[in-house]
């Protein structure tokens, strides 16, 4: 059995479907990824021995160069483009699948269920945040340029806005594509391209998904790649000439307010006599100076790193914030966009880190924060909280995702 994982997008989006290939692979199953050929991913899927089939082109190319529309126009040439570029990119990869599982960018997800539906074969549809499913239980996430309504208060009314906006923004790219496929039209994009009855992996204990008539998710836990990677050496000999740093890492952020909180990030550590280990990641940070209570590193292994420090900030993104649980450290969560203030209400929330409001902190804001996540009390919370965190979800993920194609599958 061949099965197909796809995604187009960041680090976070890529990693969890490299956890599922490596559990499907345990079972038997010839597992390929669709990725961004970004270089990180290649080799991230090398570790993990999982074959990479490229998609359209590297994420970092496209946020750079084509991920800036000027008006409704070009949001939707965007969207359309990028439908039919993965559409060919993941049709020439799943050739003998069985089964697509697809996660990623709007226009990518909805090319994978194009690829499906065209070969008769399973698919499935990932988030790996509570927050972009329907339930009467949240609010949806609020698209830039359609903020919620806000003389609307009942939560079904507003996935119902939501349904509408994600028509509004990606309908006619939709309708077109699967008009050049020889497709039937959907009335309904969100619903078409998420099913009835998506995965969700995210960890029950973080954010618990609560039933629902609205989506019938079926939560299995956060898809975890283990990492063995040795820290470096030059990282473990500077973590061990003092009291434990704190981290300090904006993952795939890459807009000047990263930039931002990380400068005042250092400056408020250091005025707390503390030490930094500073992750470049996609917003190439780096450092000011020379002094050596801080040490800058690219790629890392967190799992390795986070239970040595004495907090982890970052910008709250499902992946760096379940590893931080896991880890049992503080968090202090600087959220950019996206889900991440979600998930930094809810380290807020369980008592084991502070958030920060807004993307871009001031020294005093930050001081702040520091003070709440490394009070006694936080740690202990947290510490206790990691021995709950799941670390099976992409083996739960894997037998049900064989069950359901075993039971869907024609008997000859």
């Amino acid at each position: 059995m061949r099965v197909l994982l796809s995604t187009y997008g960041s680090r976070g989006d890529v990693e969890p479907m490299a956890a599922l290939a490596v559990e499907l692979q345990m079972l038997g199953v010839e597992a390929v990824v669709s990725a961004p050929p970004d270089r990180e991913f290649a080799e991230l899927l090398a570790r993990a021995g999982v074959p990479l089939a490229p998609a359209f082109m590297p994420i970092r190319q496209w946020v750079g160069e084509r991920a800036k529309p000027a008006s409704t126009a070009d949001f939707h040439k965007l969207a359309s483009d990028m439908m039919a570029a993965q559409f060919e990119a993941i049709s020439a990869a799943a050739e003998g699948c069985t089964a697509i599982v697809a996660t990623g960018l709007f226009p990518s997800a909805s090319a994978a269920c194009s690829v499906a539906e065209l070969a008769g074969i399973a698919y499935r549809h990932v988030t790996f945040c509570p927050l972009f499913l329907p339930s009467h239980h949240h609010r949806p996430f609020p698209y830039p340029g359609h903020p919620l309504p806000v003389e609307v208060t009942d939560n079904r009314d507003l996935w119902e806005f939501n349904a509408r906006t994600m028509n509004a923004l990606f309908g006619e790219a939709l309708r077109a594509h699967r008009s050049a496929v020889g497709l039937p039209l959907v009335h309904d994009a969100r619903d078409h391209v998420f099913t009835d009855r998506p995965l969700l992996a995210s960890d029950p204990v973080l954010w618990p998904w609560q039933p629902t008539k609205l989506c019938d998710a079926v939560q299995t836990g956060a898809w975890i790649l283990p990492d063995k990677r040795p820290l470096p050496a030059e990282l473990e000999a500077f973590i061990e000439t003092g009291e434990p740093p704190i981290y300090v890492g904006f993952g795939s952020m890459f807009m000047q307010s990263a930039r931002d909180a990380a400068r005042v990030a250092i400056e408020a550590i250091r005025a707390q006599g503390r030490r930094v280990v500073l992750l470049q990641g996609w917003a190439d940070l780096v450092l000011d100076d020379d002094r050596g209570d801080c040490f800058i590193t690219g790629d890392v292994n967190q799992q390795a790193l986070f239970p040595r420090m004495a907090a982890v900030m970052h910008h709250g993104g499902a992946g760096t914030t379940t590893v931080a649980t896991r880890a049992g450290v503080p968090q202090v969560i600087v959220p950019q966009i996206a889900d991440q203030p979600y998930w930094a209400a809810r380290v807020t929330g369980l008592g084991i880190g502070a958030a920060h409001d807004g993307p871009t902190p001031s020294f005093e804001s930050l001081s702040a924060a520091l003070a709440i996540a490394l009070a006694p009390g936080t740690g202990t919370r947290a510490a206790a909280m990691a021995r709950a965190i799941h670390s099976d979800g992409a083996e739960v993920a894997a037998k049900l995702l064989l069950d359901a194609i075993s039971r869907d599958r024609p008997r000859s």
